[in-house]
């Protein structure tokens, strides 16, 4: 039977070029002249920690790092702003988790979408990946058309696809 698995992967080499990239125009630019601001990034839980001397300047650094993943094809949507904290005297940090794969909670919004649409597909959880089977390739084409328009809040990709 044909079929495809709906992901999410994250290109950790962009990632990296990209974080390159943000720190090394934060280094550079006049308005952090001075300022410890800088990005880093923890590859063990898939965070990264923004640091700045005040909140203005943690909300540059972000926008900076957006640019920066713009540029290099990484989806910001996968991404998870936690709050900010203060550090020591006026310095602050803002953690970021990077979301990879797909959560139990969105396995089971997919799987539900697709019963309910009344194709004729099977949809199963395996792990942080969703399994969609039917009997003809149109059909499964039909089932893609059917999650990229409904689920637009997080980055999917549809691989795998076997006849």
């Amino acid at each position: 039977m044909p079929s495809f698995d709906v992901t999410n992967e994250i290109n950790w080499v962009e990632v990296n070029n990209a974080l390159d990239q943000a720190n090394k125009e934060i280094s550079t630019r006049y308005d952090f002249k001075g300022s410890d601001a800088r990005v880093e990034l923890d590859e063990k839980n898939k965070t990264l920690t923004l640091h700045a001397d005040s909140e203005f300047q943690l909300d540059q650094v972000w926008d900076v790092l957006i640019a920066k993943f713009a540029k290099r094809g990484v989806d910001i949507r996968c991404m998870e702003k936690k709050d900010v904290e203060k550090v020591s005297g006026n310095k602050v940090k803002r953690s970021v988790i990077i979301k990879a794969g797909i959560d139990s909670d969105l396995a089971k919004k997919i799987v539900r979408l697709v019963k309910d649409s009344k194709l004729k597909v099977q949809a199963s959880i395996q792990g942080d990946t969703v399994r969609i089977t039917g009997a003809k390739r149109d059909i499964l084409q039909e089932a893609i058309a059917l999650l990229r328009k409904s689920i637009d809040d997080f980055p999917l990709q549809f691989g795998n696809f076997r006849d």
